[in-house]
């Protein structure tokens, strides 16, 4: 990189840190989720949403079960005045829903606010001011006692016109640019706030703590969060509320870090949208406890529905290969993965298993309503024997003899590799169909007649380019006189003929699927397929694809 120098850490790490939280393994309990799409997500879309989107996606928060809702900044502007005042006189706000509004620290913005919340039940209003050491120097170029008189002043005024509007509103406090200042300042800062608030634990206030641009490796933000969470005043009558920022990549560890640290509250996005790299992303977080057992408190079992909804009303895009949400994230193309996954699956089965340990899959797709069919075993050119095998059994019931699989595998993949191309379930199956099953191109079977004589004869009837033969011969089993009948009279030589046989469990019950192998005279392997609602005719239409293939069918 061309000037290093021209950087220095800006955050101020906790100076003798405690580090309880680095004792902890695991998350316990789920914190008290806020939701801010609507407002943190919004102001960061290129084209923000309309009134009709912003309500949609409300009701999607509500179903999901959000009970906090950051809502907008009703004083800033019209439009997000006329979405709270929506909410409000249509009674869309669940009674177990709390609705949050932003506001500064000014006395005619504050006023506006309470207008805006005439008439709610349930609602949080959110104070804030910056508080770093940038801010204080290039921005308001005050001192930490005027900054300080700034958050007073602000709190103070809130007790005062929620007085006179007779409202009984929770307050909430953020000392923004948290992760650039002072520890030591920020809870002086904080508690001054609440000496003036003296909130109570039927009334508890929030202090959030902001990552509002992410400055430090997420230990330090555990460190200065375990310093606020054991120095604040009224400890037991304020929530600790996070809301951590991603420039650095951090976002969810420093909110589960967090979490460890004593934080019991998160405000975040789905999907991780907001300010430049974005909020953290609560259905990651959500998830990643969900995956090791812990209740989350949301309902992300229609993941599908829900990423159409955001997608369509905030125009971004779900990534790909975004945690538990994106198109790609339990797809497997590796042929030792789809092969693993393969054999958890069937261990589950076997085992009828209680716990989720299948390998590659940190949580089993169904339960964000993603299907195995289609989301798990993906086929390309870096596919495997065992993931193909498990798509044709899974999908199409088609339990392919072990030793099958190698050449079904290798048959697949050259497609693929062909073409350039993901091959979808049906695709594969098409291959399958084509290359292997009731091949005739070559020896084409007409008819087959059995009489049993001390062993069994028989008489096959085929066509070869044109001209119809009739083969004879005995064996000690129809599909043994069969092979005789063709290696006595086409002078086909093969040996070692296999077969496995079974009912087809998907499509046509009535249906059979017959496997055969033969082994030519230079040692190849070749294998055929036959389907027939007879079990005889499956097998020996099974016999003649291998043999057809044997002379050069489709491979």
């Amino acid at each position: 990189m061309v000037n290093t120098s021209k950087y220095t850490r800006q955050f101020f790490p906790v100076t003798k840190p405690t580090r309880k939280w680095a004792d902890k393994i695991y998350i316990e309990k789920a914190p008290t989720w806020c939701s801010v799409d609507l407002r943190d997500g919004n102001q960061s879309l290129i084209i923000p949403m309309s009134l009709e989107e912003k309500l949609e996606f409300f009701q999607l928060l509500v179903k999901v079960g959000f009970k906090e809702i950051e809502v907008g900044f009703p004083a800033a502007s019209e439009t997000e005045y006329t979405f709270l005042r929506t909410l409000i006189d249509n009674d869309m706000i669940p009674d177990d829903v709390t609705v949050q509004v932003l506001t500064q620290s000014r006395e005619h913005i504050i006023r506006k606010t309470f207008e805006a919340l005439k008439g709610c039940k349930n609602a949080i209003v959110h104070l804030y001011n910056s508080t770093s050491l940038a801010q204080r120097e290039q921005v308001f170029r005050k001192s930490k006692e005027e900054i300080i008189k700034i958050a007073v002043d602000g709190a103070e005024l809130f007790e005062r016109i929620a007085r006179e509007s007779g409202t009984n509103y929770r307050y909430e406090y953020s000392p923004e640019s948290f992760t650039g200042t002072e520890p030591e300042f920020a809870l002086e800062i904080c508690n001054a706030v609440l000496d003036i608030w003296k909130p109570t634990p039927d009334r508890k206030a929030i202090i959030n703590i902001p990552v509002t641009v992410e400055l430090s490796s997420p230990h330090v933000y555990a460190d200065q969060v375990e310093y606020m969470c054991d120095n604040l005043k009224y400890r037991d009558a304020v929530v600790v509320s996070l809301h951590p920022h991603n420039d650095r990549g951090c976002a969810v560890a420093d909110s589960e870090l967090g979490i460890l640290a004593g934080a019991d509250r998160i405000e975040g996005t789905l999907f991780g949208n907001g300010e430049r790299t974005g909020n953290v992303d609560i259905v990651t977080m959500a998830l990643n406890m969900y995956a090791q057992g812990v209740e989350p408190g949301l309902d992300f079992t229609n993941m599908p529905e829900i990423t159409e909804l955001y997608e369509r009303v905030t125009r971004m895009q779900v990534y790909d290969r975004q945690p538990y949400a994106g198109k790609l994230v339990f797809a497997a193309f590796s042929g030792s993965h789809q092969d693993a996954i393969a054999k958890g699956m069937k261990w589950r089965e076997e085992k009828n298993c209680d716990t989720w340990t299948v390998p590659y899959l940190p949580i089993d797709p169904n339960d964000v309503g993603r299907e195995y069919e289609t989301d798990v075993i993906r086929i390309n050119s870096q596919s495997g024997k065992g993931g193909i095998g498990y798509l044709l059994e899974h999908n199409f019931g088609y339990v392919l003899p072990v030793k099958m699989r190698e050449d079904v595998g290798y048959t697949v993949k050259s497609v693929s590799d062909h073409a350039h191309a993901e091959l979808s379930p049906q695709e594969v199956l098409d291959v399958f169909n084509d290359t292997y099953v009731n091949i005739n191109n070559h020896i084409k079977l007409i008819d087959y007649h059995f009489v049993r004589t001390p062993e069994i004869s028989v008489t096959v009837t085929v066509e070869i380019e044109g001209e119809i033969k009739e083969l004879t011969a005995t064996g000690n089993g129809r599909l043994d006189a069969v092979s005789n009948a063709v290696k006595k009279q086409l002078g086909i030589q093969f040996s070692e003929l296999t077969y496995e046989e079974h009912a087809l469990t998907k499509g046509s019950s009535s249906q059979a699927i017959t496997y055969v192998s033969i082994t030519l005279e230079n040692g190849k392997k070749v294998w055929g397929a036959g389907i027939h609602d007879d079990i005889i005719a499956s097998s020996i239409n099974a016999l003649f694809s291998a043999i057809n293939r044997s002379i050069g069918g489709k491979d």
